[in-house]
C-alpha cells in the first residue's frame, strides 16, 4: 500500500507540476498577445480644453487629471469624452441649481501610472484653481502589476495635495480589466482580480485623503462585461457609448463636488 500510496502521490505531484507550468505558459502566451495588439492611441492631443454653458452663469472648472481616459482615447470628438459628457450634464444644471458655465481642462497623459500623477497635480495648480477635479487612474498600474498598495497611497497623496489647494476631488477607481476583450482568458480572470484590489486600495485611500470616490468597476463592470458596444475597436478603451455608462456613474459624486465648490466661493 505504501508503495502504491507513494505512486499515485507522485503522479498526482507530477500532474500538478505540469498543470501550474502548462497554465504559467499560457497566461504568458495570453500576455504576449494582449501586449503586441493594437491599441487606440490619442487623436486630441495631450490636454482637452472647452468651455460649455452661458458665459452668464457661475463658472465651474472641472479638470481632469490620471491616464488615456481622462483624455478620450478611443473616442474622435471631445464631446464623446467622458470629461466632455461630464460637461455638457454640469452645464445643463437641474431647475434648483440653473445652467453653469463649465471651463473644462484635462492634464492626462496616456499611460499614466499613480507615480505620474504629482506632475499633473502641478500642472493642474497652474493658474486659476480648479473647482472640482476629476482623477481616472488605476488600470496601467493594475496591468503593469504595481503593488497595490503603494499605488494607492501616491493617488493618496496626489489627493491630499488637491484638497489642500481647495479642490473638490472626485476619483473614479480602476475600472473591471475582467470586461476588457483585448485580453484573452484564463489571464482576462486574473488581470481582472488585479484591477479589483487596486480598486479597493485606491478607495480607503482617497477616503482618507479627504475625495470622493467612485468604484467604476463596481458601478459598471457588469455593463461593461455585458455589451461589448461599450469599448472601442481596441477591445480595451471605451467607445463613446462606454465613456457615457462612466460619466452617468460619476455624475452624482462630480455634482455634489461642484455643489461644494459652490458653497465655498460664495463662503469666500
Amino acid at each position: 500500500m505504501t508503495g502504491v500510496t507513494g505512486r499515485i502521490g507522485k503522479a498526482a505531484a507530477t500532474t500538478l507540476f505540469a498543470s501550474a507550468v502548462g497554465g504559467a505558459a499560457l497566461l504568458a502566451g495570453d500576455a504576449i498577445a494582449a501586449r503586441s495588439r493594437r491599441y487606440a492611441k490619442p487623436t486630441m492631443g495631450l490636454a482637452l480644453r472647452t468651455s460649455m454653458g452661458p458665459s452668464s452663469a457661475p463658472t465651474l472648472r472641472l479638470v481632469l487629471l490620471g491616464d488615456s481616459a481622462a483624455i478620450g482615447v478611443g473616442v474622435e470628438w471631445l464631446s464623446e469624452t467622458v470629461g466632455g459628457q461630464l460637461a455638457r450634464l454640469l452645464a445643463e444644471g437641474t431647475p434648483e441649481t440653473g445652467p453653469r458655465h463649465v471651463l473644462l481642462s484635462s492634464v492626462g497623459v496616456a499611460g499614466s501610472r499613480s507615480v505620474d500623477l504629482g506632475t499633473q497635480v502641478a500642472r493642474a495648480l497652474l493658474g486659476d484653481r480648479p473647482d472640482v477635479a476629476l482623477v481616472l487612474i488605476g488600470a496601467n498600474d493594475a496591468t503593469g502589476l504595481r503593488n497595490a498598495e503603494d499605488s494607492a497611497e501616491l493617488l493618496g497623496k496626489a489627493v491630499r495635495r488637491l484638497h489642500d489647494a481647495g479642490v473638490q476631488v472626485v476619483v473614479g477607481t480602476c475600472p473591471d480589466l475582467g470586461a476588457s476583450r483585448s485580453i484573452a482568458q484564463p489571464l482576462r480572470q486574473v488581470t481582472g482580480w488585479v484591477g479589483r484590489r487596486m480598486a479597493k486600495a485606491q478607495a480607503l485611500a482617497v477616503t482618507d485623503a479627504g475625495g470622493a470616490v467612485v468604484d467604476l468597476g463596481e458601478e459598471t463592470g457588469a455593463v461593461f462585461r455585458a455589451d461589448a458596444g461599450t469599448l472601442c475597436y481596441d477591445g480595451f478603451h471605451p467607445s463613446a457609448d462606454g465613456y457615457r455608462v462612466w460619466a452617468l456613474a460619476l455624475y452624482p459624486a462630480v455634482f455634489e463636488a461642484a455643489q461644494a465648490a459652490g458653497r465655498r466661493s460664495t463662503q469666500e
